[in-house]
């Protein structure tokens, strides 16, 4: 694979070509292998011992991180503050559908309840049970009549 240097190297250097192209002169030369690209670049690495280093203590890290994180919480109170109006407009939405509702489904109950107290206490309905369980009419000699009282009648105090 050519290189950036290699490919610069091979256009701007005269001759570069025709070298490859020619029959070595020498027999020794045909047996010589290209140079390898940036063959010329030597590398050297020292290994650092970092163990007696002492780190120097930030004074003001610690005090920007608190800043930092009190900033955030600020912002995300504030955010949230804002927001709670519409949440709860929006839940008190929700819960007005749902009374309204319930109150509809109630109306149509009382309605259906209603409709069946007047159906059991029709006057028909009545004299058929009364025939059912032979009922009669009372005689008009043993009827009783009470006496008004006096008051109310939750009042339960004793008469003199």
């Amino acid at each position: 694979m050519a290189t950036l240097a290699t490919i610069i190297s091979r256009i701007f250097t005269p001759g570069a070509g025709e070298a490859v192209a020619r029959p070595a002169e020498n027999p020794e030369d045909l047996y010589l292998v290209r140079a390898i690209p940036n063959d010329d670049v030597c590398l050297f690495v020292k290994d650092i011992d970092n163990t007696r280093v002492v780190r120097k203590v930030d004074q003001v890290a610690p005090k920007r991180c608190l800043k930092t994180i009190a900033g955030f919480c600020g912002a995300a109170a504030l955010l949230i503050l804002l927001l709670l109006p519409g949440a709860y407009s929006l839940l008190a939405g929700y819960e007005i559908q749902n009374l309204r509702e319930k109150r509809q489904q109630l109306l149509i109950e009382r309605a259906g309840l209603e409709l069946e107290e007047a159906r059991l206490t029709s006057p028909e309905r009545l004299e058929e049970l009364a025939k059912v369980q032979d009922f009669i009419d009372p005689a008009p000699d043993k009827i009783i009549y009470l006496p008004p009282t006096q008051g109310s009648l939750a009042l339960n105090l004793p008469q003199q």
